[in-house]
């Protein structure tokens, strides 16, 4: 279900790296609630567009806006505290997965929020991995317990770059629907996978030919 309320706009937008022209005078717009699948060939430059939003990237020319604010040095900060970004080789530090948990839940900005991961860790398959070290965590374990500690953030809008790369066909799903059923929730995700690109639940937008697939 989509929203009506733009949340992320390219205006214009151009973007290019040595040279190379990655995107040509896009400009699309991403309404509250929507969930959007970014198609095309690996290393067309699909995750570019997310790492605008973030700031960490400067269009050429062009504008990107984020919650009606324009996306510069300023703002740039602001605006990942909004956003959670989860992608296929997701880094979280070392010590035990238990430590991790607590110490994101430590945090003085966190303090406001009602950080119980039990039940999420059980739906995701994870409550066995509690007194691993973070580092001998599988890739799949890793974008998991990462889902979890952004749903735990309270965060709203998800990028989520081949999120489900690593897991098994069961646990794409679940992923899958577990994103798409939230309806308050906005979601861009880069993927190639089937579990994504034929949900009815998400449009899908070109990033090569720059059209709606549907």
């Amino acid at each position: 279900m989509s929203g009506t309320s733009a949340v992320i706009e390219f205006a214009g937008v151009n973007l290019s790296f040595s040279g190379k022209k990655v995107i040509d005078d896009l400009s699309l717009v991403i309404n509250s609630g929507d969930k959007v699948v970014i198609s095309g060939k690996s290393g067309c430059g699909k995750s570019s567009l997310l790492s605008l939003v973030l700031g960490f990237v400067k269009p050429d020319s062009g504008k990107v806006v984020f919650g009606g604010v324009a996306v510069d040095g300023k703002t740039a900060w602001n605006v990942r505290r909004e956003i959670a970004l989860i992608d296929q080789d997701v880094s979280l530090g070392s010590g035990s997965v238990e430590s991790f948990l607590e110490f994101v839940s430590d945090l003085k900005v966190n303090a406001h929020l009602d950080f119980s991961p039990h039940k999420l860790m059980k739906f995701f398959h994870l409550q066995g991995i509690l007194h691993k070290n973070l580092k001998d965590l599988s890739g799949g374990e890793r974008q998991r317990l990462a889902i979890v500690v952004s749903v735990l953030l309270n965060r709203k809008v998800f990028f989520l770059d081949e999120v489900t790369s690593s897991l098994d066909a069961n646990l794409k799903k679940k992923v899958a629907d577990y994103f798409l059923k939230r309806d308050d929730w906005t979601c861009v995700i880069v993927s190639h996978d089937p579990v994504w690109l034929e949900s009815p639940s998400v449009r899908v937008f070109d990033f090569e030919e720059k059209v709606w697939k549907h």
